[in-house]
C-alpha cells in the first residue's frame, strides 16, 4: 500500500515523522510545518495532549485561582455538553484556525448565538492556558469570534420586560407581610441583586442613617463573598417606607445576621424565593402571562381555565429600580445623573450602564434647544 512521509526538525531540532494516505495532504502538511517551524510555532501532534486534557488544566487552573464556584461550574458546563463532544479527542496540534472557524459555526447551529459566545471564549481561554503551559506553540483560535450584534439586542420595555409602578404595587402588596413583602419591596426600592439580598446582613443597614451597605453576596450553592467588581460594594440610600419595613421585620426575623434567611436562620435559596415568594405575589395580584402549549394553543387547566404564569423573574425588580433612578420628577422617578445611577446599580463601568438603560433617559427638545442657539449666534 502506498504511502506518502513528512520527514521534518521541528524548532528544537527534534526529528518528526508523519505519514499520510495521499500526497496532497502530505505536500499541505509539510508546507504548513515550513511555515510554523520557521515562525517557532510549531508543535509535534506526536508530542501534543487533547483538547480534553488541556481542558482539565484549565478547570484546574480555574480551582487554584480560587474562581467563584458559579463560574467554574459554567467553565465545566461549556467543557463537557459542547467542547468534548465535538472536539475533545482532538489533539492540540491537529487544531487549525479553519477548524475553529468550523467549531464556531456548528455552535451557532445548536446553540443561541449568545450561549455559543460564552462557549467559544471558554475555548479560547483553555488554548491560551495550554499555550502558557507550553502544549501548544500558538492560539488557533485567536482570530475566530462571535459578535452580538446591538442590532439584534432588543431594548427593555415597561410592562414587558420592566414592570410598571402599578404593577409593582400590586405586586407588594398581594405579598404577605412579613419576610416575603420586606423582600419584595427592598429589592423593587434598592436595586440589589438576588445574590445581594439572599447575603444581605442586619449589620450592613443602618435604619437611623437610611442607609444600606452591600459588602457581600450568596452565590447559588449558598457560598458567601464578596462582589464580582469593586463597583459591587456600594452604600445605598433608603427611603422612609423601606426602612419602616425592614424595622418591623427585624422584629419577626429568624436569629442571626441575615436579613431575608430561612426559618432557621440559614441562606435562601434563590429558587425558593423566586417559587414561594415572588411567583405567588404575582399569581395573587394579576400580573401574569398567559401559557401556551408547543402547538401555540393556550393550555388549560383541570377546569377548562386558561392557566397564567408569573410575568416577570427577579431580575425585573432591579431593571423597575434602575427606571425608577432614571424617570423624570414629574414621571414619579429620581431623574438622577448616568454616572450615579451607575453607582446605585454596582455596574463596573458607565458603558454597563448607558448599554442596558440608555433608552430610558429622559431626551430633550433638540429641535428648539437648536433653534434657540441659532437665534442666539445671528441675534443683532
Amino acid at each position: 500500500m502506498e504511502a506518502w512521509i513528512v520527514d521534518y526538525f521541528d524548532q528544537q531540532r527534534v526529528r518528526h515523522i508523519k505519514t499520510f494516505k495521499r500526497k496532497k495532504d502530505a505536500d499541505d502538511y509539510h508546507a504548513m510545518v515550513k511555515v510554523d517551524v520557521g515562525k517557532g510555532v510549531h508543535t509535534a501532534p506526536n508530542r501534543s495532549i487533547t483538547v480534553a486534557k488541556a481542558a482539565e488544566d484549565w478547570i484546574k487552573w480555574a480551582r487554584g485561582e480560587k474562581l467563584e464556584r458559579t463560574t467554574i461550574a459554567s467553565y465545566q458546563q461549556h467543557c463537557d455538553k459542547h467542547i468534548l463532544p465535538r472536539i475533545g479527542k482532538q489533539k492540540l496540534a491537529t487544531l487549525t484556525t479553519p477548524r475553529i472557524q468550523a467549531f464556531r459555526d456548528e455552535l451557532l447551529q445548536d446553540l443561541s448565538r449568545a450561549l455559543a459566545k460564552k462557549v467559544l471564549t471558554s475555548l479560547k481561554a483553555i488554548l491560551k492556558d495550554a499555550k502558557r503551559r507550553g502544549n501548544v506553540a500558538q492560539n488557533v483560535a485567536t482570530e475566530v469570534s462571535i459578535g452580538i450584534s446591538s442590532r439584534n439586542k432588543s431594548k427593555l420595555e415597561v410592562g414587558k420586560d420592566i414592570p410598571t409602578r402599578a404593577e409593582i404595587q400590586r405586586i407588594v402588596e398581594a405579598a404577605p407581610t412579613g419576610r416575603a413583602r420586606t423582600l419584595l419591596l427592598t429589592a423593587a426600592l434598592t436595586g440589589l441583586r438576588a445574590s445581594e439580598l439572599r447575603g444581605l446582613r442586619w449589620s450592613d443597614v443602618n435604619l437611623t442613617k437610611k442607609q444600606l451597605y452591600v459588602r457581600q453576596r450568596a452565590d447559588r450553592f449558598g457560598t458567601i463573598g464578596r462582589p464580582k467588581s469593586v463597583a459591587g460594594e456600594r452604600t445605598l440610600p433608603i427611603g422612609d417606607l423601606v426602612v419602616n419595613t425592614l424595622r418591623e421585620w427585624k422584629l419577626r426575623c429568624p436569629k442571626g445576621d441575615l436579613v431575608f434567611p430561612t426559618g432557621v436562620g440559614t441562606i435562601e435559596n434563590h429558587s425558593n424565593i423566586v417559587q414561594r415568594i415572588l411567583e405567588p405575589a404575582q399569581i395573587g395580584a394579576g400580573v401574569t402571562v398567559p401559557v401556551f402549549d408547543a402547538k401555540g394553543k393556550p393550555k388549560l387547566d383541570s377546569d377548562g381555565k386558561p392557566m397564567v404564569a408569573a410575568k416577570y423573574g427577579m431580575h425585573a425588580l432591579r431593571h423597575f429600580y434602575a427606571s425608577w433612578c432614571i424617570n423624570r420628577r414629574q414621571d414619579g422617578g429620581l431623574e438622577l445623573p448616568p454616572k450615579t445611577v451607575q453607582q446605585r446599580l454596582g455596574h463596573a463601568s458607565i458603558v454597563m450602564t448607558l448599554d442596558r438603560y440608555g433608552h430610558l433617559f429622559p431626551s430633550h427638545d433638540d429641535g428648539a434647544e437648536l433653534a434657540e442657539a441659532e437665534r442666539a449666534i445671528f441675534a443683532t
